[in-house]
This record gives C-alpha cells, sequence and structure tokens, in this order.
C-alpha cells in the first residue's frame, strides 16, 4: 500500500443535525441513518469512501460519549481506541486537537484528512483522487488544505473561500492559496462572490501533516493545545477517558476555521468538484433525493392529490396522504409531525428549541 500507512482520517461524527428534526434526534442523530436509503448510514458511507485511499486501522471517529455504541455497531472493523468520546460538544478546534494527540502517540509523521461523517458524495472516483492529491501536497509542503467546492448557485447556507488566483502548485492547477475565509453571507454577497469566479464553498473538509497542524494550533490556539498537550503519556492508556472529561469542561468552544484557518498564512485549497452536499437541511436532502412526476421527494408509505415540489418523509410503518400542498417538508418520525414551507426550514432549529422547553426533550 505505498505510503498510505502515515495516511490516516478523523471522521467528525458529533453532531446532533437538529435542522433534520424530527428524523434527527439527540439520541438517533441523522449521520447514524439511512438517509439516503441505500442500505448503509451515511457514517458508513463516509468510512466506506475512506476505505479506499487509507487501512481501517487509521481511521478514528470523534464523537460524543453517548454515540460510542452506536459508532461501534455501525462501524465494527474500528477498535474502542479509534473512538475518540467527548464529554460535551465544544466544536470543531477541541475535536481536533484531541485527535492530533491521539495519532501522534502512534504516528508522528501521520498526514491526516478531517471530514463530517454526513456529507454526501456522488462522484467517489473523484472524491478519491481528490483526496490523494491533497495528502501527497501536504505530505510535501508545510500546507493546511481545504477542499473548496465550485459553486453552482449564490447559496448562503455555506461559508466562502477566495483564492490567490496568482499562487499555482505546479503539480495540479487546482491547488491554490487561501485570500480569506467568509462566513455564510446574504444573498448580494453570494451573487457577488459567484460572479467574480475566485469563490469556493467551504467543504469543512481538512487535509494537513500531523507536524504543520499542531504547529498552527500552537502559534494561533495555544489556549486549546496547551490544554490537551498535558495529556502526554495519559493518550491510549486508562487514564485518557478522566483527563479528557476535564480538560473538556474547561476547554472554549471554537470552531477549527475561526480558530486557526483564518489566522494561518499557510492556508491553501483545492478546488474540487466531486458531487458535494453538506446535507444540512431537508432542502438540501431534497436536492438529491429521486422525485416523482410532481417533483416530489418521499420516503416511506405515501399517497399524494395535487401535491408538488414537496419532500415527504414518514416512518416505517405509517402511512400518509398529503392533498394540495406545494413546496412543503413533511415529517412524520414516532410521535413527532413536522409540516413546514421548505422556504422557511431555517425555522426549524426555532421549532425544537420551543418544543424542547414547552414539551419535554424527549422529542427533541
Amino acid at each position: 500500500m505505498d505510503n498510505s500507512s502515515n495516511y490516516y482520517c478523523v471522521i467528525m461524527a458529533g453532531g446532533v443535525g437538529s435542522r433534520f428534526w424530527p428524523m434527527s434526534i439527540t439520541k438517533h442523530p441523522k449521520q447514524f441513518m439511512d438517509v439516503l436509503g441505500t442500505g448503509r448510514t451515511l457514517i458508513q458511507l463516509t468510512f466506506d469512501r475512506f476505505l479506499k485511499i487509507l487501512p481501517a486501522k487509521n481511521i478514528y471517529v470523534v464523537t460524543n460519549e453517548i454515540y460510542k455504541n452506536l459508532v461501534l455497531e455501525q462501524l465494527p472493523e474500528l477498535t474502542e481506541k479509534q473512538v475518540l468520546c467527548e464529554p460535551s460538544r465544544r466544536n470543531t478546534a477541541p475535536c481536533i486537537a484531541f485527535a492530533n494527540y491521539k495519532i501522534k502517540e502512534e504516528n508522528p509523521n501521520a498526514v491526516v484528512v478531517v471530514a463530517p461523517s454526513d456529507h454526501i458524495i456522488l462522484k467517489e472516483d473523484e472524491f478519491v483522487n481528490d483526496i490523494k492529491v491533497a495528502l501527497t501536497a501536504a505530505e510535501n509542503n508545510d500546507w493546511l488544505l481545504t477542499l473548496g467546492i465550485r459553486p453552482s448557485r449564490p447559496d448562503t447556507g455555506y461559508g466562502y473561500i477566495q483564492y490567490d488566483e496568482k499562487s499555482i502548485y505546479p503539480v495540479d492547477d487546482r491547488l491554490r492559496k487561501v485570500k480569506t475565509f467568509t462566513e455564510k453571507p446574504n444573498l448580494e454577497l453570494a451573487k457577488t462572490f459567484l460572479e467574480s469566479g475566485d469563490f469556493l464553498w467551504n467543504s469543512g473538509i481538512f487535509v494537513w501533516s500531523l507536524k504543520s497542524i499542531m504547529a498552527a494550533f500552537e502559534k494561533h490556539l495555544n489556549d486549546v493545545d496547551s490544554l490537551f498537550k498535558k495529556g502526554i503519556g495519559k493518550y491510549n492508556t486508562p487514564e485518557e477517558d478522566d483527563f479528557i472529561k476535564e480538560t473538556y469542561a474547561v476547554c472554549q468552544n471554537i470552531s477549527i476555521d475561526y480558530g486557526v484557518m483564518e489566522k494561518a498564512d499557510n492556508v491553501y485549497v483545492l478546488s474540487v468538484d466531486f458531487g458535494w452536499s453538506d446535507l444540512g437541511t431537508w432542502g438540501s436532502l431534497y436536492s438529491i433525493r429521486e422525485k416523482d412526476e410532481n417533483q416530489n421527494a418521499t420516503v416511506g408509505d405515501v399517497l399524494t392529490y395535487d401535491t408538488k415540489n414537496c419532500i415527504v418523509n414518514l416512518s416505517e410503518g405509517k402511512i400518509g396522504v398529503i392533498q394540495g400542498l406545494d413546496d412543503y417538508i413533511v415529517v412524520l418520525q414516532d410521535n413527532t409531525l413536522l409540516i413546514c414551507r421548505k422556504q422557511d426550514e431555517q425555522q426549524i432549529r426555532q421549532f425544537v428549541n420551543d418544543v424542547k422547553i414547552e414539551k419535554g426533550e424527549e422529542f427533541v
């Protein structure tokens, strides 16, 4: 296996996926579901993709401790040592710092790809090739790499990356130096980005050598790094659990984008087009699901009348009859029903919050 023994993958799988409520709930979030109807859950599909690039023993999953058994059940190829359990949610920087020290104990020469567990990749072969290009670049240069998606529309739901048009990696001209990161823009700004042609969607997939990312943490996010540094000698031992609980109790909540990537000056982006969706919303799922002649995407036992452009999701054993709806989300999961206009789906997080307060945590 050429040099893939130094290649590692960290799959981030701790999120709750509240925008997919009520299908995705705290005790069983979307990454552990077969959202696409393929017979494999999202985390299993992610794992399968990385197996084409590196060995199973080099794949780590960072998740919340309440999902440890779900991860081991769905990915029986992993040992307990490969499942990093977070006692609380602290965003992406602490989870990457945890993984850095864990992997360093095993292989200080590691080159690591960090990826979310719940993304959709429609062109798997291109994905595999692009990750290999990024791993090789990260192995040979002191770069922090991210994958940028060519935008197909002025989407306000993604972060954007602007690249320097002059800097070109001689091996692959799709690899450029990053100029700026921009958080989710408003529609006018998103249109401007699209027209200018030097902006990409931020995929949230990162590639770097362990040496480069650890140096970047030391420089830009030292307070987080020094907390995890105190655990040297405890990682991969029985003391690790207690140490991590103590560390997370005092660690700040910060993203890798904000904490490191926006501050570092050695950040590069590889422009890719492998049929990506971050599957963050019902609308994004609607866009990739198969539709009937009325542009309805349905899962479950559904009859529709005079209904179009809807996404309908019913849990097993339920029957739904939908009449007269246009452009709606309809979800029936166990004891919870959601009916919401597609254009208003950003309110779902608010609904979840209200249900939690007024009806109880068992529904979310």
